[in-house]
């Protein structure tokens, strides 16, 4: 079995476009490199196990004292996934706990895989009611239009074009491109209703556009969050989850062996793979204290990123029963906004007030 990552082929199976899943993953989600050092954080996995499921941890959920809070883990695998109903993107990944004497061995990083690649040329909109009403059309941000699809010529009147993108899938979706209306503005028309309605998009749904280095018009899609009627296959049921999580973990932490672990970076936008040269560095090589000013990028609106600064007020484990000894979100920052941002959930809200959030030193 051949397993490569990025827009290679795995058997027979094509891999998912690298730049168009972490477009849809969002602005801030990196994949670690396959055949890289990372840590495990099964805190941060259960975490995004309650998002997924909107369901709260529960009290009667095993502990596992043997597991640690995190794990210094081999990466020997990681696959893009996006679910065929959804188009919810997913990763999967192979993990291998080192041992002590692993973990002490020289290691020279393997140049192996693809590295992740947010786009450069794209656009993300929200979608509004009559973006989606099957009267109407897209209505497309003029400067976004002239930056990511190709230049109309406005020697025909209208001027108007067909344009074809490729979604996640590798669907290929076409429309019709016009500048019209008073005042003028960028339409996709024709082709529109009906990719609405087979991805079925409501109102507060994103769409982003992206034209890659090929000349190539790739379309994705961002739900915004609902709750779930329909679960993905990406997860499972909360309890069962969390404690199949668990249990994978702590056996593969006693024995040494491989284990998998699915991230969906939309419901938990906080990483709990990450490279261990990051960590090491915000954990051995950052000092902190309380009072201390905490710089944090978070993703806005309509997926581009800003850095806020705000005001670290407490420093501790944020569950300290159960997760002694955790790095994970053991810092509490207060920040002052006053914009429309995503703060480590999927919903946007605004923000008129202080608000405070627990979260990682590898954050910073």
């Amino acid at each position: 079995m051949i397993t490569i990552v990025g827009e290679l082929v795995i058997g027979e199976k094509r891999c998912l476009n690298s730049e168009l899943w972490h477009a849809c993953a969002g602005p801030l989600v990196c994949l670690p490199t396959l055949g890289s050092r990372v840590v495990y954080f099964p805190q941060g996995h259960s975490e995004q196990v309650a998002a997924s499921t909107n369901k709260e941890i529960d009290g009667h959920i095993p502990n596992y004292p043997s597991l640690p809070p995190q794990l210094i883990c081999q990466l020997h695998n990681v696959t893009m996934h996006a679910d065929v109903e959804t188009d919810e993107v997913y990763a999967q990944m192979t993990l291998q706990p080192l041992t002590p004497q692993e973990q002490k061995d020289t290691y020279l990083p393997a140049e192996m895989g693809i590295s992740s690649k947010q786009p450069t040329n794209y656009f993300c909109k929200t979608l509004t009611a009559s973006d989606t009403s099957t009267h109407g059309g897209f209505s497309v941000p003029r400067r976004a239009a002239e930056k990511v699809f190709p230049p109309l010529d406005f020697s025909q009147q209208p001027p108007a074009q067909e344009l074809i993108a490729r979604d996640l899938h590798d669907v290929e979706w076409k429309f019709r491109h016009i500048f019209r209306g008073q005042p003028k503005r960028h339409l996709l028309t024709t082709g529109w209703s009906v990719f609405v309605s087979a991805k079925r998009l409501v109102a507060g749904d994103s769409v982003l556009f992206i034209w890659n280095e090929k000349n190539q018009l790739l379309l994705g899609i961002r739900r915004a969050s609902r709750p779930q009627t329909v679960m993905p296959s990406s997860v499972l049921s909360s309890d069962s989850m969390h404690i199949g999580l668990l249990a994978a973990a702590a056996h593969a932490a006693a024995t040494n062996s491989r284990f998998t672990i699915f991230y969906n970076p939309r419901a938990s936008p906080s990483e709990f793979v990450i490279p261990l040269s990051k960590y090491a560095k915000a954990v051995y090589h950052t000092r902190v204290s309380v009072g201390m000013r905490f710089r944090m990028l978070f993703e806005t609106e309509e997926s581009s990123v800003r850095r806020y600064m705000g005001t670290i007020t407490g420093i501790g484990d944020l569950d300290p029963v159960r997760w002694p000894n955790s790095h994970w979100r053991s810092v509490k920052v207060r920040y002052s906004c006053y914009v429309i941002v995503s703060a480590l959930c999927n919903d946007h809200f605004s923000v008129t007030n202080d608000f405070s959030v627990y979260v990682m030193l590898f954050q910073h």
